[in-house]
């Protein structure tokens, strides 16, 4: 063109897309091979094609005189490189204009986090500890990186919409949402981590399915490594899935690949959501907390603090789990079965069964420098170069405070209402009077007694939820001329009681009044908010209580408020009065109390070993060991109206509350120690069980006791 500029060459862009945006996808299959940044393959461009014959956009874009371009500038390789550019700017804006801008950006995040400086230095520790060169270093981190990066796909997500909105219809009788409108406070530009319970498989596609189709971007996802099998693995990760391990012991480079990553999404904004219990519940109730990524996400706001970051809280609640039968054949002591696409195809024939409804709660937002200025006014003032001493306490404070407002959250659905009213029965049965009367004192309990404003309840008649738990084949119905009898469909009861383990934090006020009361015809209101206020602190890692022992008193009063209304308590002057022991009011106060029953029962079951054995004699480990023991024993031979209680983790969690609370001390061997303190517990756990029941407990660690005899404290270690 130099030698004839008065000739001219027009470039004209053509942009061609097979099909349209995801979004506007009606097929699952033409969303997942819709147009998107990714670079198809020879297969899927195939599969577009055939899919999209029929919508493909051709954009002829304005001409670009190359002429001009010669004048401008001369040299032949700036114009190549100018060409390129400017084409590159015009396809890209043409695509995004289309189908939304690029969010695969997989391959520029793992550079990105193989040239972070903190993963850099672990790429050269690792060389000098296994004597490998730079290259070989470099290869397992960017296997790691491989491992846990997301691969955000518009594609995908639209699909898993389409699919999911299938799903739902076929599974439960809908999706209710509340308290969505907590998000609306938290202002643009704020980082959010997403803090669900975790009850199900499940939680994984509803979670980003709720926030997707109330207009926000939903949740990069903490997904476990057992997840991350063929087919379903990589659906997850293109649906914004990012995968961790278990444990990072004895993989410095893989800790600081995912805490770079970590870090990498947290600056950007991007929302995040993981499950602070690390494992699915089997048994209903919240799991202690696990610290690991709560940690490193307090952390890696400390080293940025680019934008504020909030936590929100959200409560997930069922009416019937997928998942039912194998959580209690792993109660039973089966081994859980490793995850896998069989495993998954398995479980379409649970499609043909209903699941009712599924309720989604969000709860209070948790600000984290809000949280930091509480916790460490200073915080500002005392950043160090690395990890402050003060953090690994902060973020247990953090863990905790989150859990507590996750069942602040709690939704009370039919089969929960039924599951506290009926499994308090002595058979798992009752006639239909008595079991309206208990579901009706539940709920006036939570309309006038809240637990927390954000608590939500069913409201509708106590028939409506008896019919509900019928038809979800959770409980029968039996003529009988004197008036028909509900009873638990067989098998159900170990499961309706998980679903009495969800809501068990919003009755043990009420349950552990009646208790005392069942057993002590007359006592003083202090002694009542004295003795509640001191096992609560042994319930603390089981129930996760939102006011401290001390504060008992006052969240007590609008409690006995209502069971006077009632009728189950009378008050008179400074004391509480239980109704006349032959009266209908006496039962229906014994049945509210039996729900905490099992609960005190390893209370003081636990405690009167610690007695019997005496300080500095029984290690941590052993104590478990026993308790878990005897309860197995004690729940063969007599009536127990709950399928976990024996099982070892809630004895630890005892254990672990009594040590937090100062009532135990444990030394380097592992040995426990304590003083007369431990026995303020067990007079209060004594003063709300009958006599039989402590008399059968006594006599079963006096037995326990002599089992262990002659065995060696430390053994348990």
């Amino acid at each position: 063109m130099r030698e004839s500029p008065r000739e001219d060459v027009q470039l004209v862009p053509v942009t061609i897309l097979w099909g349209r945006a995801p979004q506007q996808q009606d097929s699952i299959l033409k969303a997942l091979f819709a147009e998107s940044w990714r670079p198809p393959g020879h297969l899927r461009q195939l599969m577009a094609i055939l899919l999209h014959g029929r919508q493909v956009l051709v954009h002829f874009g304005a001409p670009m005189s190359l002429g001009e371009l010669v004048r401008e500038d001369g040299d032949p390789a700036l114009i190549v490189r100018k060409v390129q550019r400017i084409l590159r700017v015009h396809f890209r804006r043409q695509r995004e204009t289309a189908i939304g801008p690029d969010l695969s950006h997989r391959n520029n995040q793992m550079d990105q986090l193989l040239a972070a400086a903190p993963v850099q230095a672990a790429i050269v520790e690792e060389m000098a500890t296994r004597s490998i060169p730079y290259a070989a270093a470099y290869d397992r981190a960017r296997g790691f990186a491989r491992e846990i990066v997301s691969d955000y796909s518009f594609s995908v997500v639209r699909a898993f919409e389409l699919f999911l909105t299938w799903l739902w219809t076929r599974l439960y009788d809908g999706v209710e949402v509340h308290n969505f409108d907590v998000m609306a406070k938290i202002a643009p530009g704020q980082g959010i981590v997403y803090i669900p319970c975790h009850r199900s498989h499940i939680d994984y596609l509803l979670m980003s399915y709720v926030v997707y189709k109330r207009g926000l971007t939903p949740p990069h996802i903490a997904a476990g490594a057992n997840l991350n099998f063929p087919v379903v693995g990589p659906l997850l990760r293109r649906g914004g899935a990012f995968f961790l391990r278990r444990s990072f012991k004895g993989e410095p480079v893989y800790a600081a690949v995912f805490n770079e990553y970590l870090h990498l999404m947290i600056s950007r904004g991007f929302p995040i959501e993981y499950f602070i219990e690390g494992t699915r519940s089997r048994t209903g109730r919240m799991l202690p907390p696990r610290t690991g990524i709560l940690g490193m996400t307090l952390k890696s706001y400390l080293r940025g603090q680019e934008r504020p970051l909030v936590f929100v809280p959200v409560y997930i609640g069922y009416e019937k789990l997928i998942e039912g039968r194998s959580f209690l054949n792993e109660l039973s002591g089966k081994p859980k079965r490793k995850e896998s696409l069989w495993s998954l195809l398995g479980m379409l024939r649970e499609l043909k069964r209903e699941f009712g409804k599924v309720h989604v709660n969000f709860g209070r937002p948790l600000p984290l420098a809000e949280y930091f200025d509480r916790a460490r006014p200073n915080w500002r003032d005392e950043m160090p170069g690395g990890t402050p001493d003060w953090l690994r306490e902060a973020t247990a404070g953090a863990a905790l405070e989150l859990t507590r407002r996750i069942n602040e959250a709690a939704v009370v659905n039919p089969i929960n209402l039924v599951a506290l009213a009926l499994l308090a029965t002595p058979k798992h049965a009752a006639d239909e009077e008595t079991l309206r009367g208990m579901i009706e004192h539940y709920q006036m309990l939570f309309r006038h007694a809240p637990y927390s404003p954000l608590t939500v309840f069913n409201e509708e008649p106590a028939d409506a939820a008896i019919e509900h738990a019928r038809r979800l084949g959770v409980v029968e119905r039996l003529a009988h001329p004197l008036g028909d009898l509900i009873k638990v469909s067989d098998g159900e009861a170990p499961l309706l009681a998980y679903f009495r383990n969800n809501v068990l934090h919003l009755v043990a006020l009420p349950a552990l009044v009646a208790c005392l009361l069942t057993h002590n015809a007359r006592l003083g209101v202090r002694r009542v908010a004295g003795a509640i206020g001191r096992l609560l602190v042994l319930a603390q890692s089981e129930l996760f209580f939102r006011c401290a022992p001390e504060d008992v008193a006052t969240s007590l009063d609008p409690v006995l408020t209502v069971l006077e209304a009632r009728g189950l308590i009378q008050r008179q002057g400074q004391d509480l009065v239980a109704p006349d022991p032959t009266s209908r009011a006496a039962d229906e106060l014994r049945l509210l109390g039996e729900t905490m029953r099992p609960t005190l029962e390893r209370y003081l079951l636990t405690l009167v070993l610690l007695e019997q054995h005496g300080s500095g004699n029984l290690a941590r480990n052993r104590l478990e060991e026993i308790s878990h023991l005897l309860a197995q024993r004690l729940a063969l031979l007599y009536e127990s109206n709950t399928s976990e209680f024996a099982e070892r983790g809630l004895f630890a969690n005892v254990v672990g509350n009594l040590l937090t609370a100062g009532l135990l001390r444990q030394d380097e061997q592992g040995l426990l120690y304590f003083d007369e303190r431990i026995s303020a517990p067990a007079a209060d756990a004594e003063l709300l069980l009958s006599a039989g029941v402590r008399q059968t407990i006594r006599r079963m660690a006096g037995a326990g006791l002599s089992t262990s005899a002659g065995t060696d404290g430390r053994s348990g270690d």
